[in-house]
């Protein structure tokens, strides 16, 4: 771990936060919240639709959830004297707390499963969800962090997936940044989010099905071969090191796609060595430089960890990080219309070598 020092404390409502600082003289955690809050909201539900086998959340609280405030009352600003916000300390270097508008919580226990109709079950979103604040700099951007901080908040993430594994009914820890207003972020503040899932979510699904029909069929470990396949055909390659390599998916769904997977294979961010974890933050660096310099101007993204679930079926998983725009073009999105948001069919404007190209000339 490269953070000196964690100190965690409790917020006006009960919510936990957690200080990871970079230095052994902090103090963050003598700083009280002085608001006074309301409790947490209720949890979520979760509706099971039978026509596709797949849970849906349903939380109904997030609708008050902050929308874009101006600078001077950003809730992941460190407090001033003229505004309390969600972090009580005058500065900070990385901070994780407890979402106050949750999708789901770990503060209820799992009720009897109750039922709308025969054919859809209701239970309780139990789970828990996270806000991870990169720095305390609101005018900042991941792309613009030193190594060393890149370094912290992988550090952060390891620490919260062993701790949000641990807690009962959870089947998958999903780390995750929304960049940009065309993504919908509701914050400015470069920040991060953290699911811990009641259920597997269905892209794990479809990977872990893929991966065991693969296994079944040829012995080998799937993710381990593709990027062993991408790696030696290497035109879709962008960048690589040591540990990582950086390409983008010969399918990608995405105009602009990049996975960065860990040559070594592991299951989750706390299985990775310190070698990898500081290897990790140059390569995703570049990379999302290379994005903003796409059309000159800053790239909205989804950046997702994706990691093995915690129960049956874990070793299926590899650890990689997928990032990927809907920008298109300088002044064109790729919006979810017809075939992507009723069937789930991508169909991609970019294709996927040019894309590849494009990023590693820059």
């Amino acid at each position: 771990m490269t953070f000196k020092s964690r100190d965690a404390i409790r917020l006006s409502d009960g919510r936990e936060l957690i200080y990871f600082n970079e230095s052994d003289d902090s103090h963050r955690s003598s700083y009280p919240d002085t608001r006074e809050l309301p409790p947490p909201p209720p949890a979520s539900q979760l509706r099971y639709d039978p026509l596709v086998d797949e849970w849906v959340a349903v939380a109904a609280h997030r609708q008050t959830r902050t929308f874009l405030p101006p600078t001077d009352a950003c809730p992941l600003c460190p407090s001033t004297p003229a505004f309390a916000s969600e972090i009580p300390a005058p500065d900070y270097d990385v901070v994780v707390f407890e979402n106050q508008f949750p999708s789901f919580s770990d503060r209820i226990k799992p009720d009897e499963i109750t039922s709308l109709t025969d054919l859809v079950p209701v239970r309780p979103g139990v789970g828990r969800c996270e806000v991870v604040c990169f720095t305390s700099d609101h005018n900042s951007a991941f792309g613009s962090l030193s190594p060393a901080r890149v370094r912290t908040v992988l550090d952060a993430l390891a620490d919260r997936t062993s701790a949000m594994s641990d807690i009962p009914g959870v089947a998958q820890v999903f780390p995750f940044e929304n960049r940009g207003v065309e993504i919908g972020v509701t914050l400015h503040h470069p920040h991060g989010q953290i699911y811990a899932y009641p259920t597997v979510p269905p892209r794990t699904r479809q990977m872990m099905d893929a991966a065991l029909r693969y296994r079944a069929r040829t012995g080998g470990d799937l993710y381990t071969d593709v990027l062993a396949a991408e790696r030696k055909a290497a035109v879709r390659i962008v960048a690589e090191n040591e540990h990582w390599t950086a390409y983008v998916p010969a399918a990608a769904r995405w105009p602009y796609e990049v996975q960065i997977a860990p040559h070594r294979k592991v299951a989750d961010i706390p299985a990775l060595s310190d070698a990898e974890r500081d290897a990790f933050g140059p390569i995703y660096l570049d990379i999302l430089r290379r994005f903003d310099a796409l059309f000159g101007k800053p790239m909205p993204y989804i950046s997702a960890w994706h990691q093995a679930v915690v129960g049956e079926g874990r070793d299926l998983g590899y650890l990689h990080l997928q990032l990927f725009s809907i920008r298109r073009a300088a002044d064109k999105l790729k919006y979810l219309a017809g075939s992507e948001s009723a069937m789930g069919a991508f169909v991609n404007d970019v294709v996927p070598e040019k894309a590849a190209e494009t990023l590693r000339a820059l």
